[in-house]
């Protein structure tokens, strides 16, 4: 059989991930403060694009105008079933009949206002850290240079909980001191604030606590040198018998030990709380819930007026000139109907969350309904990815609090009539039950399990103990606390 080479013309469809298409799945997911980032880095990129005054007056007296820009209701969706790069934005602007009817004048240096620097009243004071903290002390402590030395090197070794990471052979080898020198400036640093500090371990942090507060009682001391994993595992009986005390007794010495700080350091250098700037604002008037989206801070783009000027006689430009601006208005009228297609998107799917939510948003979080990227997909009538992408590193404010996008959708579990509930709203039930439980008996898994059955909820009691995990709550072995009365300790101490 004769081999030959043909040619065959053939029509398939094919998925082409452009750039610009890239970009505007890449805006989608982006926060609100990454996108103020985003916008600020295509600003200093694209000569095209500028940042428009809104306030400012141009020399003509008239306000200055943003372009504006119709996404005509296409989707990513639908430009990536295209196959190939739709047609320029450029070339769809009509931009005869534009520059023709609005002329923006370019902003001069006196459009800019001089804007005061902030006052020193405004600025947050910077918060001291444990390691600072421990030094203001050491300077006051009136030791001499060796002894400074000594101690800025133990301090320098503190943990962020304040225990000490090096021991003392340590630090007197890379001081060239006795250890027996170290051990007199660490007995020193001991006695700063906060109580508990450069302990090597928890039994000392906790001793050391102790001999702050006064605390003189043996038994409390014996407790804390002897039966830490007894007390960590609340075996009260294993404490009173290997002390011969009674048990009541043995309850009583634990209240002081129960109020100690096990990591005096974490005052210090805890994390400044990160206070979120919500993308979305839900606000209920009358019946309805508005949805408003949050565009604070975000620049107006508009395309720079001395391109549209040059635009308006492009047979005198060279070649060169001209494809370099065809391309970066192309480029930056992209960016901007990008963007507006992420506003667009943003708030179709919040409108759709609340639809599926409304009882959350008017009773709470016991009403919260199970919910999936399809079942919102289906109502926006786009793909699960998309859904995906745009509730991403996103917040919403509601009537019930802030909470993630993400946040709505959970999944659901049985209940006895067929019914689902979600998963959050079980979470918020168990939390309620361990609340309202006795500390002298808590109850185990299967119990919170029997109770939530009788509640019309199913659930088994490895899912309780799952759940109880994810709220950080204990097993009822180590939630049970040493509850004791006065009288009861009084007639077994006389007996």
């Amino acid at each position: 059989m004769a081999l030959e080479i043909r040619q065959n013309l053939k029509l398939t469809q094919t998925l082409i991930m452009t750039q610009k298409l890239q970009q505007a799945i890449k805006l989608l997911q982006l926060s609100r403060l990454e996108l103020l980032g985003e916008i600020h880095q295509i600003l200093e990129t694209n000569p095209v694009l500028e940042e428009s005054q809104i306030e400012d007056k141009g020399n003509s007296g008239q306000e200055q105008e943003v372009i504006p820009f119709s996404s005509g209701g296409e989707t990513l969706e639908s430009e990536a079933s295209n196959g190939s790069e739709a047609k320029s934005a450029a070339e769809e602007w009509d931009w005869d009949s534009y520059l023709q009817d609005r002329l923006m004048p370019t902003p001069t240096f006196g459009d800019f206002e001089e804007r005061e620097a902030p006052s020193f009243e405004n600025l947050n004071a910077q918060k001291p850290t444990l390691k600072s903290h421990l030094i203001w002390q050491l300077r006051m402590a009136e030791l001499d240079e060796e002894g400074e030395a000594i101690g800025a090197l133990i301090i320098g070794n503190l943990d962020r909980d304040g225990y000490l990471q090096a021991t003392i052979e340590e630090i007197a080898g890379e001081m060239h001191v006795s250890p027996e020198r170290v051990g007199e400036v660490l007995e020193i640093i001991q006695g700063f604030d906060p109580p508990g500090v450069a302990a090597r371990d928890l039994k000392e942090c906790l001793l050391l606590q102790l001999k702050f507060s006064g605390q003189q009682d043996p038994l409390v001391t014996a407790i804390v040198e002897n039966h830490l994993n007894n007390l960590g595992n609340k075996n009260y009986q294993a404490i009173a018998r290997d002390l011969k005390v009674p048990l009541e007794k043995v309850f009583q010495a634990c209240e002081p030990i129960f109020k100690l700080d096990p990591k005096p350091g974490r005052e210090f250098d805890a994390e400044d709380a990160d206070y979120i700037n919500p993308d979305v604002h839900v606000q209920k008037v009358g019946n309805d819930y508005i949805i408003s989206l949050n565009e604070d801070g975000l620049p107006k783009l508009r395309v720079n007026s001395f391109y549209l000027e040059a635009l308006r006689n492009p047979e005198n430009l060279p070649e060169n000139v001209k494809s370099y601006i065809q391309k970066h208005l192309d480029n930056a009228l992209w960016f901007i109907r990008s963007i507006h297609q992420r506003q667009k998107t943003l708030y179709k799917v919040t409108e759709s969350i609340i639809r599926f939510q409304r009882e959350f948003l008017d009773n709470g979080l016991s009403h919260l309904k199970p919910l999936t990227l399809r079942q919102v997909a289906e109502d926006v009538q786009m793909h699960e990815s998309t859904i995906s992408r745009v509730t991403t590193n996103k917040y919403i404010h509601t009537p019930q609090g802030v909470f993630d996008l993400k946040y709505f959708f959970n999944s659901g579990i049985n209940q006895i009539l067929g019914d689902q509930i979600a998963s959050e709203s079980v979470k918020e039930k168990i939390r309620q039950i361990v609340q309202g439980e006795n500390p002298e008996n808590p109850l185990s898994d299967q119990e919170i399990a029997d109770i939530l059955q009788r509640d019309n909820v199913i659930i088994a009691r490895r899912t309780v103990a799952k759940y109880r995990g994810m709220l950080g709550v204990l097993p009822s072995s180590k939630r049970k606390r040493p509850v004791y009365r006065r009288k009861d300790l009084s007639e077994t101490t006389v007996s």
